[in-house]
């Protein structure tokens, strides 16, 4: 028999998915498998594919488990069953590529097959991929700080949106950081779209500026809990809803309410548990789908910013061209060293 046992399939969706080497252990300080990872994408199906469902999505990929090389797989893999689709996306460098695109639930266990852990979708859907229809405010915490100070700024986001006229959806990122959704209507580009959170992120830091900030550049952050704004640029993505991340603990990136969020611990959600909470809870972000709203009070405060307080563009990751606008992309202190 072979080390890892013999293949096996599942049931996902309307289709049978094999599922080689189930026995092949994944995470090693839990014994978990190939298989149960599945198992967990076949328990979520549904409500991953509500929120996966007709976006380009890229697969990270961890083939020899968590303790192994990861890469993201950007382009459809070779010998992928007819039934995986595909979405035609734009890099920055304007290169295109042919990314998964899932349509159904099956997809998602085949994924698993292959060693996906998370799936990463863009903010859009496969009818228009240059229109954002997800908001996504990254709350990001330092090292030296921890899920507590994460809960504690996504709280004065959620006051942000609400300023703002907008309503969003928190979840664990799997790690110790929030992911905040919106759902928004598909008519800005993904500039107007990463103002819009870097506009919500200035506010954030101007009401806690002791715990929050935008600043980009490490240095520059002072200990404080970082909103990423570039995770709304173009090719740039958070793990989705239900994902489960690279951690030793298999941690699952889980759908919460905002009174949840002050009340549970990321490790709380795992790949042995995460179905579960669902079946007991359901699709918590299932709502969020039911209203999209209007970014223009974000940009309208954007502009204000740019205009009253010199306060316009701020810099892209180190990988994208130089875009309009942008400052000089160099940590202050090496601009300092220049001068």
């Amino acid at each position: 028999m072979p080390k890892n046992g013999e293949p096996i399939e599942v049931e996902a969706g309307e289709r049978k998915v094999r599922v080689s080497s189930p026995d092949k252990v994944y995470f090693p300080a839990r014994g978990i498998t190939k298989r149960q990872v599945v198992e967990h994408y076949v328990a979520v199906g549904e409500p991953l594919l509500r929120a996966v469902g007709e976006r380009p999505t890229t697969l990270k990929r961890y083939v020899d488990g968590v303790e192994g090389e990861w890469f993201y797989a950007k382009r459809v893999p070779k010998g992928a069953p007819e039934w995986v689709e595909t979405a035609k996306i734009t890099f920055p460098s304007g290169r295109t590529a042919e990314e998964v695109c899932p349509t159904e639930a099956a997809v998602f266990a085949w994924a698993a097959n292959l060693g996906t852990f998370d799936f990463h979708p863009w903010p859009v859907r496969r009818p228009d991929v240059d229109h954002p229809d997800e908001l996504r405010i990254d709350v990001d915490p330092p090292d030296e700080a921890g899920f507590s100070d994460a809960v504690e700024v996504a709280g004065v986001v959620r006051e942000v949106l609400d300023s703002a006229g907008l309503v969003g959806y928190p979840k664990t990122s799997g790690g110790r950081g929030v992911h905040v959704l919106v759902r928004i209507r598909p008519e800005w580009d993904f500039i107007d779209v990463r103002h819009a959170v870097i506009a919500l992120g200035r506010e954030v830091e101007r009401r806690i500026p002791e715990k929050a900030t935008i600043a980009w550049w490490k240095e520059e952050r002072g200990g404080r809990v970082f909103i990423d704004y570039n995770q709304a640029a173009r090719d740039r993505t958070v793990a989705s809803a239900w994902s489960v991340r690279g951690t030793p603990r298999a941690t699952v990136s889980t759908p919460l309410t905002w009174d949840l969020l002050t009340e549970v611990d990321p490790d709380d959600f795992d790949v042995l548990t995460a179905g579960a909470f669902y079946a007991e809870r359901g699709d918590l972000h299932g709502p969020m789908d039911e209203q999209a709203f209007g970014i223009e009070t974000l940009l309208e405060w954007y502009a204000r910013d740019e205009r009253d307080h010199g306060l316009g563009e701020m810099p892209y990751p180190p990988d994208y061209p130089k875009m309009p606008g942008e400052p000089k992309r160099v940590q202050p202190s090496k601009a300092r060293d220049d001068t």
